[in-house]
């Protein structure tokens, strides 16, 4: 069986194949200026790279283009496109629907409905997603929502303290994101730890960041709520914030929710805060030259993290590994170090020549700590793959059955 993993943006399309044979990575590519006259196609395949420019008017394009690159005669790595078995998509909230679903008009219409909680996300993942089950109908289409690994949290955890018919009837909840990563985590903790009990605190620190706890590869704990505006501070989006401010910042600025909303989803977070941008690598540079509010932003951060992490360690009554994944926990030794910072008391100790140079999977905690710490890549998309293999399974179970 052969996936398609698709992350979507609304001028953009990036892709993985696998066979899940063995889970091999057999290609990957996108296309970006979608719509444009000079969309950029790329693609690698058994490490050749190759790029193109041309017009790629829309989605359904862009996916018929990538096909035609991994069936291409030269050195494509399908015979034909009906090889593809799945197109697997990271989806991000599906309300009443959850885990992996088949795409279909009723869960299109239950994504639309959670369209103000996830505006970024949602509206070109329906928009794709609708296009290519009518112009593509021959390939399965399969929604894993990030949603779906934090449905093991325990209620007390979900819940906020509103009317209960808010929870009930319209699904205010903490709901959770970075599923995919999270869970591709738990599965790898279990890998380095050699077992399947391990108290792990997964830190995807990115562009938007989240913490889970997970005890056995379970969530039980995370640091997103409603909607993937909360929890750290992100790049360009608020996180954490109280909305009794927003009655408040909307006589004294005269802008409408509308327009406040906008700013705390587009600029807020550490580039709200910088003034300047909301790049960590550009926030650290410009830190490093006596910019006071890319300082405020770097701690700003850091200290949010570590009110997160706190609050895992007591969910978990301690932890066995603490995995930094995501652009920024991956890359950044200086957050890492800000994070791990003076916690030895609770058996955080990172080895620093380890920790510097560390950009690979890899321990960096020292020896004289209790928890081991780790950088360890996320593959969020083999994730999708496997749960996109799965549902297919068992739905071919069910028909044999019926």
């Amino acid at each position: 069986m052969k996936v398609l993993v698709a992350n979507l943006g609304s001028t953009s399309f990036k892709y993985r194949l696998f066979d899940m044979a063995d889970e091999r990575q057999l290609a990957r590519g996108g296309i970006d200026r979608i719509g444009s006259e000079s969309s950029r196609v790329v693609v690698e395949i058994g490490g050749a790279r190759r790029e193109a420019n041309g017009r790629v008017p829309d989605h359904a394009a862009a996916v018929r283009a990538c096909l035609e690159q991994l069936t291409d005669p030269r050195d494509g790595c399908l015979g034909d496109p009906s090889e593809v078995s799945a197109i697997g998509f990271k989806a991000v909230h599906g309300g009443r629907f959850s885990g992996a679903q088949r795409v279909t008009g009723a869960l299109l219409d239950a994504m639309e409905e959670m369209n103000d909680v996830a505006p970024a996300h949602n509206p070109p993942y329906i928009r794709v997603m609708r296009l290519l089950a009518e112009r593509l109908p021959e390939i399965p289409l399969v929604a894993a929502f990030e949603t779906g690994f934090h449905a093991t949290v325990p209620d007390p955890l979900r819940s906020y303290g509103v009317p209960h018919e808010w929870s009930e009837r319209w699904l205010v909840r903490r709901w959770g994101f970075h599923g995919a990563s999270h869970r591709y985590i738990g599965w790898r903790a279990a890998v380095l730890l050699g077992r399947d009990d391990a108290r792990v605190v997964s830190c995807h620190l990115g562009g938007s960041s989240s913490l889970c706890a997970m005890r056995g590869g379970t969530s039980v704990a995370t640091s997103m709520g409603m909607s993937p505006q909360s929890g750290c501070s992100h790049n360009n989006r608020v996180g954490d914030f109280d909305p009794f401010a927003l009655p408040y910042l909307m006589r004294v600025t005269g802008k409408s929710l509308t327009e406040l909303l906008e700013d705390l989803a587009c600029r807020g977070g550490l580039l709200g805060v910088s003034g300047l941008s909301g790049d960590v690598r550009d926030l650290e540079e410009a830190a490093a030259n006596g910019h006071a509010r890319a300082r405020l932003a770097l701690d700003l951060f850091v200290a949010e993290i570590r009110r997160y992490l706190g609050a895992m360690l007591v969910e978990l009554g301690g932890a066995d590994l603490i995995a930094f994944t995501g652009g920024i926990g991956e890359n950044s030794p200086s957050i890492r170090e800000s994070v791990c910072r003076g916690l030895d008391e609770l058996g955080i100790v990172l080895d620093a020549p380890r920790n510097a140079s560390a950009r690979q999977e890899g321990p960096i905690g020292a020896a004289a700590g209790r928890v081991a710490v780790w950088v360890v890549p996320t593959n969020e998309e083999l994730m999708v793959a496997r749960q996109t293999r799965q549902l297919l399974a068992e739905a071919s179970d069910d028909r044999r059955g019926a």
